[in-house]
């Protein structure tokens, strides 16, 4: 079962997707360590599934090509967009068979619906929004998931836009977060991503004293427009795209490349978005205090 993230209060605070982990070509995934000074190498996958079989890209076969797609590049992090909650636990299962000597951290984040108060759900029942796998040497706890609502929404869409954080204990330590932010408005998008980039992971890397941080998801900003989302990004940060909306964004003492796009062969409306993260263990990119 995926963890329950800790809960900020909900409209305190906004974040968001954190796809960490993204796309060397073939070879092993974690090379190196923060301990011993030694660069930390990762490949990180970043999906939007469209899984909630309400919207009109559902097809019902996404989550057994993301299966397969995790099966084949065997990714260390994994953000997951538009998913049910139960998707979590399916690729879970495909994660653990990719990492079988690592424990494996998974955890869901739903969105909120407006209307009622409550979650927003899937077709199937099941609470609706995002999710990230990820291994590390350790266990996560309870205490190491945060999540909640970004605090600006577009208040045409029912649809409270969410936000997911992981404290991962990959080899010195890296926050991994992903969001699915704002479709219908760019200027709430916008708005959304610079909270979580300014305020939100700050705040967990300095109350955690986590290594630095990592994100990916379906911001909903080009990086070919204006405004577009380098306006989110303080300086410092680095960034990769799939030529579209699917961002991996990264804080300093973090470094992004080699990405490419990855077919889901018409499963979803969106391709995967697979990137190599490099930690710099010279320099642990702890937060300012």
């Amino acid at each position: 079962m995926a963890n329950r993230p800790h809960r900020f209060p909900r409209r305190a605070l906004a974040v968001g997707l954190l796809i960490v982990a993204a796309g060397l070509p073939a070879g092993p995934t974690v090379t190196g360590s923060t301990d011993t000074g030694r660069p930390t190498i990762l490949r990180m996958l970043q999906l939007n599934l469209c899984n909630s079989g309400r919207a009109g890209c559902y097809t019902g076969r996404s989550i057994t090509v993301a299966s397969e797609v995790i099966r084949a590049e065997a990714p260390d992090l994994v953000t997951l967009n538009e998913i049910c909650e139960d998707d979590v636990s399916a690729l879970r299962s495909v994660f653990e068979t990719v990492h079988p000597r690592r424990s494996v951290v998974s955890a869901f984040q739903a969105a909120g619906d407006r209307p009622s108060g409550a979650d927003t759900r899937c077709r199937n029942g099941r609470p609706y929004g995002v999710g990230l796998l990820a291994h590390a040497r350790t266990p996560a706890t309870p205490d190491d998931v945060y999540g909640g609502i970004h605090p600006t929404q577009d208040l045409a869409d029912p649809e409270e836009r969410a936000w997911l954080c992981v404290d991962v204990n990959v080899d010195g330590g890296l926050l991994a977060c992903t969001t699915h932010l704002a479709n219908t408005d760019y200027r709430v998008a916008l708005a959304q991503c610079g909270h979580l980039l300014d305020t939100i992971l700050p705040t967990i890397r300095r109350s955690t004293g986590s290594g630095p941080a990592v994100l990916g998801g379906d911001l909903n900003l080009r990086a070919d427009a204006d405004p577009d989302v380098r306006s989110c990004a303080p300086p410092g940060h680095s960034r990769v795209d799939d030529g579209a909306r699917q961002h991996i964004v990264a804080t300093t003492g973090i470094t992004l490349c080699c990405r490419r796009s990855v077919t889901m062969r018409e499963a979803t409306d969106h391709p995967g978005l697979l990137a190599t993260v490099v930690i710099d263990g010279s320099r642990p990119g702890r937060p300012p205090t």
